[in-house]
């Protein structure tokens, strides 16, 4: 099959060795490399993204402005075949497309100090800054209402009274407290009729794998766009929060491993904001914490939906598997809550500095 993709392409010179490439869970993904280049070949997972072909437009779009306004900017662009098309179908094989490595690039699946934190970002940060000027209604939705809080509450509330009753009560404390959060999801419907809030380009999905660095560790640009849409700024800070606040991933059940490092948390703070602080409204920056609250409760929402729902969507290696993911979340949100005055205050003190 990938000696038959690879015909599609005309590559500098032959191809030397072809393999598996990085751990990710949607895509599959391939490193290519000839005498002279490297190239990742990817097959879109279409049981996720069921509409390739509008991911395939967004990156074209984003990187044709790019190309335009700032051209001196990193961007890891489709490789186009022989017929000029950056997406490739084989018939019962899927979608497929090509982009060439970025040489001297490497990313981290682990977050190992707060100097990567703040590097990764200051990336995010400056791929919404660099595209304030692109029309985000050109964007087309590649994961309908993926952020969408009020939606996964919904879907929360159902599967709570719709489950079998050995996993409701098996999950009620978790069920009552998450109910407790209801507020965190009334503030997200404020939100979205806030003229404050704008609706920018928005990654999405961005753990630090996103991000490529260079031997120095120095951020180069932000990659994986599948899931860009139109979105709140709550969502790129909100998951940075999420995945890089506390030592303990959402597969840790030693809950007691969980915290807020508040020395990670002002490195996203000072790396995104280095970048947006001129972008967004000063009421946008009072939501900064609440950011973190709002993703982390989203995916403690997903987790626990999905333990009720006899674990369709996530799947499970073990019988609790979405319950524990469900109560690592909660904790990690609780922990956030309380420090939320704290960490509320670094925002300020940032924000008011004059540099």
């Amino acid at each position: 099959m990938i000696t038959d993709l690879l015909a599609h392409f005309t590559l500098d010179s032959a191809v030397t060795a072809c393999g598996t490439f990085g751990n990710g869970l949607i895509n599959h993904t391939w490193l290519v490399e000839t005498k002279q280049k490297k190239y990742i070949l990817q097959r879109i997972n279409d049981q996720v993204f069921t509409n390739p072909a509008a991911i395939d437009d967004n990156i074209n779009a984003i990187a044709g402005f790019l190309k335009i306004h700032f051209q001196d900017y990193i961007f890891t662009a489709p490789v186009f075949s022989k017929d000029h098309k950056s997406l490739i179908q084989l018939n019962g094989k899927g979608y497929f497309r090509m982009f060439e490595f970025i040489s001297g690039s490497k990313a981290y699946t682990v977050l190992e100090n707060p100097e990567l934190a703040f590097e990764a970002s200051k990336q995010f940060g400056r791929f919404t800054k660099l595209l304030s000027g692109f029309n985000i209604n050109e964007l087309k939705i590649t994961l309908p209402s993926f952020h969408d809080l009020k939606l996964r509450y919904l879907q929360f509330i159902q599967a709570a009274k719709n489950s079998n009753n050995n996993r409701v009560k098996q999950s009620g404390q978790i069920i009552t407290a998450l109910e407790s959060y209801k507020y965190i999801v009334d503030i997200f419907d404020s939100i979205q009729q806030n003229p404050s809030f704008k609706k920018r380009v928005t990654h999405h999905d961005t753990k630090i794998s996103n991000v490529l660095f260079n031997g120095n560790n120095k951020g180069i640009c932000v990659i994986d766009l599948d899931t860009v849409m139109p979105g709140y700024f709550i969502s790129d800070v909100g998951d940075m929060m999420r995945t890089y606040l506390s030592p303990a991933g959402e597969e840790e059940t030693d809950y007691s491993k969980i915290d807020v490092r508040e020395n990670y948390f002002n490195a996203i703070v000072q790396g995104y904001l280095s970048e947006m602080k001129d972008e967004l409204s000063a009421e946008e920056k009072k939501y900064f914490v609440y950011a973190g609250k709002f993703m982390i409760y989203m995916q403690a929402l997903r987790f626990i939906t999905d333990y009720l729902n006899n674990d369709i969507y996530y799947g499970a290696r073990y019988e609790l598997h979405n319950l524990n993911r469900a109560t690592n979340q909660l904790t990690l949100l609780n922990i956030l809550t309380r420090k939320e005055e704290v960490l509320n205050k670094h925002v300020t003190d940032f924000v008011n500095t004059k540099a």
